[in-house]
């Protein structure tokens, strides 16, 4: 790699400046530059850059949620989605938009919402080129031509890409108030 130097006992990237003290750190660093994905899920053929977001990404095939709310009893596939729940239990919204005073818990929903007045579309479709706000909507946008329908109906096995339609499809079910499920049996409501 022709952008490694060593300063100091810390490794340097050249392409962003960030520091490590291990080389095997910064080496696991540059595939974000590289764009090298050598982890790949068996189950949807899905490819990550580390072995840890493959890991991650697997509990969404089996269901799997390790973290627990003390509060509430909800239940996380990760860490970090437990952690920012914990801040509805205590109302916590520390990150103020300047230009509408909306509040947030998380600094990363603020720069999401900042996207609102900006009109800022980062997260491009690489099959249609349309651009999106939010990378969440980019990924349902992609099931319209994967054809990818993760949430099943309980009562009839009707399939959909969104969990919003598959709720509202819920309620055509005569004396059904739920029962809502995504395709690794978890349920979702």
């Amino acid at each position: 790699m022709s952008c490694i130097y060593r300063l100091c006992s810390r490794y340097w990237c050249e392409e962003c400046s960030s520091q490590f003290s291990k080389l095997s750190n910064l080496k696991r660093h540059m595939q974000a530059h590289t764009g090298e994905k050598p982890y790949k899920c068996e189950e949807c053929s899905r490819q990550f850059s580390q072995l840890g977001d493959l890991e991650k990404h697997m509990r969404t095939h089996t269901g799997e949620k390790p973290y627990k709310c003390e509060e509430c009893s909800r239940q996380f596939s990760q860490l970090g989605n437990l952690k920012k729940h914990m801040q509805t239990h205590t109302g916590e919204k520390p990150y103020r938009c300047e230009e509408c005073s909306r509040q947030f818990s998380q600094l990363s929903d603020l720069k999401t919402h900042i996207r609102t007045h900006t009109g800022e579309k980062p997260y491009k479709c690489e099959e249609c080129s349309r651009q999106f706000s939010r990378l969440g909507q980019l990924r349902i946008h992609k099931r319209t031509h994967t054809g990818e329908k993760p949430y099943r109906c309980e009562e009839c096995s009707r399939q959909f890409s969104q969990l919003g339609n598959l709720k509202k499809h819920v309620q055509t079910h005569p004396g059904k108030t739920g029962g809502v499920r995504d395709e690794a049996g978890s349920s979702m409501n």
